[in-house]
């Protein structure tokens, strides 16, 4: 048999066993080369971005496709180093399988807030798609704990706008450990960081990324030291090149358990994330837990699905502080639970047309009372770069100009609205909605 022959016949699992190991050769190249990267996260490489002496050129950034090498902490810190199971665990729950990774859009994402004493003081910036989701379910959080916890003498809007960069750094400490804490069902909170010390070597089937295999684990059993601990190493969430949104993300299946996730999820093979056009986005399953600390891809539309009849007790099924709307022409007829749609509090993530937004009022008591639901005012932000000021809508529910037009599909194509007003008709049917002379987007 000649070599042609013998070439065209080699096994395609050999082919792929080979393309593997030059992969992990390669990350290992990265490993033994980091440690001459650590004294600047932004450093580049000799003759990237530089002047030619390995200075960084000035006023230059990474370029799109580069990743910032990891924030990483002392090897001393403490907490309990990541194990191989813990790691593939984790990239069966997330992906399905052990040789997919995140993205470079995924691998740059971090918790960024606009420049303080802004209009957008508040805001995280976020990108269209990728960890969007993420992003905004702890933006609602955000907004939470500044307008109904954070103790202060401004009042409305102003309590979101007038916060300096420790303020920011503060009320993004509460709202992780406000998501953690829900998902360890109130007894617990996993944070995961990123050491120096590698725990996990590349074996066969577990492709390494250079960032899980180096997660140190902090568990807390009261939640005022969590929230603390996040806020002593808050740089490890909102910095570039600290992977702050995967460090979450990892804290959030951690502090609920692998386990339970995978009980959440009724055994199906449906992994957290999923891959469509291009991009890493969440499934409804990821949405639940950000949402109810439960990734039951049941508990968004309010069905009991297939688990555990325990899954419907009154404790599990009570309303939360922040709710959930979606719109999507595409599917409007989905419906969202009722104690999602109508929170404890008026704060909601927004899913429209596929895009992920916050809906905001500053009045606690505006969902305890319906005749204050009659007319009243929301804001909106999009976490698009676009958008330099926050939105103010005016909810009209008893206006009656819409009455004449209700036998119409306000849908088709005469008679199409801003997506965003549609998503508010899903809790408040008929309602009207006044942009105050900003354009309606979104």
């Amino acid at each position: 048999m000649g070599d042609h022959e013998a070439e065209r016949t080699m096994p395609q699992t050999e082919l792929e066993e080979i393309t593997s190991r030059i992969s992990d050769l390669n990350k290992w190249r990265e490993i033994f080369s980091f440690h001459g990267l650590e004294i600047s996260n932004t450093t580049h490489q000799r003759g990237q971005g530089s002047d030619g002496n390995g200075a960084p050129a000035a006023g230059k950034h990474h370029p799109p496709s580069t990743v910032p090498k990891p924030f990483l902490l002392s090897p001393d810190t403490g907490g309990q180093p990541i194990s191989l199971e813990m790691a593939t665990g984790l990239r069966k729950l997330l992906f399905g399988n052990l040789f997919h990774l995140f993205s470079c859009e995924w691998e740059k994402a971090y918790f960024r807030f606009h420049e303080p004493y802004s209009d957008l003081a508040y805001a995280l910036e976020a990108e269209k798609w990728g960890p969007r989701a993420i992003l905004m379910a702890v933006q609602a959080h955000i907004i939470k704990y500044l307008l109904f916890v954070r103790n202060t003498e401004y009042t409305h809007l102003e309590r979101l706008c007038r916060i300096n960069r420790r303020e920011q750094g503060e009320a993004l400490a509460a709202a992780l450990a406000d998501t953690l804490w829900a998902a360890g069902e109130g007894g617990r909170a996993v944070i995961c960081l990123v050491t120096a010390a590698i725990h996990v070597m590349p074996s066969r089937g577990y492709k390494a990324d250079n960032f899980t295999e180096r997660i140190q684990l902090f568990e807390f059993s009261e939640k005022a030291a969590a929230q603390k601990f996040i806020f002593d190493h808050i740089n490890c969430f909102k910095d570039e090149g600290s992977h702050g949104v995967i460090l979450f993300l990892y804290s959030l299946l951690f502090s609920r358990t692998l386990e339970r996730v995978q009980e959440d999820l009724d055994c199906t093979a449906a992994p957290l994330l999923k891959f469509g056009f291009g991009n890493i986005t969440c499934t409804q399953a990821m949405l639940s837990l950000l949402l109810t600390g439960r990734a039951s891809p049941h508990k968004l539309n309010g069905s009991r699905g297939p688990g555990p009849s325990s899954e419907g007790t009154e404790a599990q099924w009570r309303r939360g502080p922040v709710g959930y709307l979606h719109w999507d022409r595409a599917q409007a007829q989905r419906q969202v639970c009722p104690r999602l749609r109508t929170p404890r509090l008026p704060i909601w993530l927004c899913s429209v047309s596929g895009r992920y937004s916050v809906l905001f009022g500053t009045d606690s008591q505006l969902l305890s009372d319906w005749k204050m639901e009659r007319v009243f005012h929301l804001y909106f932000y999009s976490g698009q770069q676009e958008q330099r000021k926050t939105a103010r809508l005016t909810i009209d529910t008893h206006s009656h100009h819409w009455e004449k037009d209700q036998s119409e599909d306000p849908s088709s194509p005469g008679k199409r609205r801003p997506s965003v007003e549609m998503a508010i008709r899903t809790k408040w049917a008929g309602a009207t909605v006044n942009w105050n002379g900003t354009d309606p987007f979104f």
